[in-house]
């Protein structure tokens, strides 16, 4: 079977572009047993600071399956696909509360997704510190 390897901070131009279209993704967290959670999600990706960013509230599944993980990150998945096209994200994922790092999440979401959600004072960004991408834009 073919590999795809991507730089995470340095993707090849078709895969970057790939990820700036407007696309349903994924979002695999680990549960607490071990088993894997995969929801539906919005998300963005900046390889300047090789982060995906996912936004949510602080009470879903998935954000309480990340701060379960601990100090050391949950290592989780992002992915999309559309056709033959497909891009896959991983890495360490953290909750973030801090309102900057919020309001960035919100403002990259709204850019990618061509709408700005409403308010919600419980809204967190689950930030992936990218460790490895593959796929083909």
């Amino acid at each position: 079977m073919a590999a795809y390897p991507q730089d995470p901070g340095a993707p090849d131009a078709p895969y970057l572009a790939f990820w700036r279209e407007r696309h349903l993704c994924t979002l695999t967290t680990p549960r607490p047993d071990g088993s894997p959670h995969v929801v539906p999600v919005g998300v963005t990706y900046d390889p300047e600071s090789r982060l995906a960013r996912v936004i949510t509230d602080a009470a879903s599944r998935k954000a309480r399956n990340v701060a379960a993980a601990g100090a050391d990150g949950a290592r989780v998945a992002v992915c999309q696909v559309d056709g033959g096209r497909w891009a896959t994200l991983e890495g360490r994922a953290f909750v973030r509360a801090e309102p900057e790092r919020v309001a960035d999440a919100v403002r990259r979401y709204a850019v990618r997704y061509g709408r700005t959600p409403g308010p919600n004072p419980t809204r967190v960004v689950i930030e992936i510190e990218l460790t490895r991408a593959m796929g083909r834009g």
